[in-house]
């Protein structure tokens, strides 16, 4: 019953096989049963000389076809007639073992089908061969693109389960040519594969089908990107690493990027501290999105940096905020909005990081070269600095967590990093602490524990893997913000708040130059003679001064 509900409002192209077969088999019955009342109404008419109405007839075929009995039409006289009546039957019996093998069977069965006949057609979608992640994250995350993928999952009672809960997963070998055709390889656009040792095999066998496809890998080291590029992959990620590098990268990112040409504009990051009254306020509610001199340049979500942040977005205890305008005015805004962390100096010159695997490393390399680091693990085979336990104060405290600024965790094991977190917390009030957990539903105990800021490895390949979709690049430092002055001909007459209207396009309206002073007020209409101060990534700046800056 619930394939059936679902086929309301689907595109025929979103149907899966079953679905079609479904529509398909109420479509001929229906035709068959109208087909037969034609018929009979016909001949009662000219053989039987018994002419009654199109509804008696229809009566008649149903009682027939479904072998209730007939009302007072029997006896019939001519032979058509009988013929007739004796296919109809035979035609009823038929329809209705054709009904209980289609329909009642499958309802109370627990694995009747074939996962692929729950399928849709598949044109240019992504192919997921093996995830070795939550599952579940990934394929939400592409569902809520409404993007079109198959996921070969190689255990059978995992794509069965992931099949019933209505996702595009089919049970198969990705090495295997045959179940990858199952999957429509030759007609995808992307590839996804996370096999492990197996990713070669598995890539060069989707290559074979289809020498077009994009080849997006995690793997475990980026040691291997190289042998991994050898054989078509076009992006490797370790999610590790990729991580390490973020939670260093913001431990370090200067908190005012800037000014503008020596103009009072500062652009400054605000991070929403854990138990924020703000929680679950949209940007376009936010006191900061409110106040007229200041400007949302950029928001990180969950580790994606978004220029500008979407009005519809939601603030997190997540969330750190990138703003621009006059500093008294941000300091007060700041204060206003309370619970949020306003950092005193400009970047971290003390930073601890607490596991010196793939992530950690990533992480020392990420951190500039004037930051004091101390490395901690519990395998005196990685070279720490400091070798022992994590969770223990004595560890930490050998680390100088008290004179540390902020605390880069990057331990494999979510349990031992929740407690490093409480643990640091405890001896270090102050300390801003980044953490790393493998589970998304992690993050959530990550800052009751006393982090600032988290990234679930879950959560990040899910939205890599959906922004690859699209083409588009994640987790870019926030250091890539800038602010550039530009002749400001091409706003005349427009205020500043439509100025800032559009959000789409990677770069914002700080503010206008205009006798020497920064007006950042968003009714401010901009004159020929103003200068336009715009904050945005490199790559969105450059497109600004290629299609929009005519100086």
């Amino acid at each position: 019953m619930r394939e059936l509900s679902h086929l309301e409002g689907l595109h025929p192209r979103d149907l899966t096989r079953r679905q079609r077969l479904l529509l398909i088999y109420a479509a001929g019955l229906v035709s068959v049963v109208l087909l037969y009342t034609v018929l009979y109404n016909t001949g009662m008419r000219t053989l039987e000389d018994r002419p009654q109405s199109i509804f008696r007839s229809f009566q008649t075929v149903t009682e027939t076809m479904t072998t209730t009995g007939y009302g007072a039409d029997s006896p019939w006289a001519t032979p058509v007639m009988n013929v007739f009546m004796v296919t109809m039957q035979v035609t009823g019996v038929v329809i209705g073992f054709v009904t209980l093998r289609v329909l009642v069977i499958p309802l109370f069965e627990r694995t009747p089908l074939n996962l692929d006949d729950r399928l849709s057609i598949k044109d240019g979608h992504v192919v997921v061969a093996e995830y070795r992640r939550d599952t579940g994250v990934l394929l939400d995350e592409l569902e809520q693109l409404d993007v079109g993928y198959v996921l070969v999952e190689s255990d059978e009672e995992e794509a069965k389960r992931l099949s019933d809960d209505g996702y595009q997963a089919i049970n198969g070998d990705p090495e295997d040519p045959d179940d990858l055709a199952r999957a429509s390889i030759g007609k995808a656009s992307l590839l996804i594969t996370d096999a492990g040792d197996r990713t070669a095999s598995v890539v060069l066998t989707a290559l074979e089908a289809n020498e077009d496809l994009r080849v997006v890998s995690f793997t475990a080291s980026t040691r291997r990107k190289p042998a991994l590029a050898e054989i078509g992959v076009d992006r490797s990620v370790a999610p590790h690493a990729l991580i390490g590098r973020r939670l260093a990268e913001k431990a370090t990112t200067p908190v005012d990027v800037g000014t503008a040409g020596g103009e009072e504009v500062t652009v400054r990051e605000i991070l929403v501290r854990r138990g924020s009254p703000l929680h679950g306020v949209s940007i376009r509610d936010s006191p900061l999105a409110a106040h007229p001199d200041l400007t949302l340049v950029a928001g990180w979500f969950d580790g994606e940096l978004r220029i500008p942040p979407s009005p519809d977005d939601r603030l997190t205890p997540n969330t750190v905020l990138v703003v621009a305008g006059p500093e008294s005015d941000i300091d007060e805004a700041t204060d206003e909005m309370g619970n949020v962390r306003r950092p005193t100096d400009s970047s971290h010159s003390r930073v601890v990081v607490a596991g010196f695997g793939e992530g950690g490393h990533a992480a020392l390399e990420a951190l500039p070269e004037e930051t004091t680091v101390t490395t901690i693990d519990d395998s005196a085979d990685a070279n720490a600095d400091v070798t022992g336990d994590v969770t223990e104060p004595e560890t930490l405290r050998a680390a100088g967590i008290e004179d540390a600024s902020a605390l880069v965790v990057t331990v494999d094991d979510d349990a031992t990093a929740l407690l490093t977190v409480a643990m640091a917390r405890s001896l270090s009030p102050g300390v801003e602490i980044l953490a790393r957990v493998t589970d998304a539903d992690k993050a959530s105990p990550a800052f009751r524990a006393g982090a600032d800021y988290v990234l679930s490895v879950q959560q990040v390949c899910a939205r890599l893997v959906a922004a690859e979709v699209h083409g588009e690049r994640v987790m870019a430092p926030a250091a890539q913000i800038r602010l550039v002055r530009a002749d400001a001909d091409p706003f005349v007459g427009e205020s500043l708040r439509d100025a800032r209207r559009d959000t789409e396009r990677g770069w914002t309206v700080v503010g206008i130059v205009r006798d020497g002073a920064v007006r950042t007020d968003e009714r401010t209409v901009v004159e020929a003679d103003d200068e336009m101060v715009v904050a945005g990534s490199d790559e969105a700046i450059q497109e600004f001064e290629r299609t929009v800056d005519t100086s």
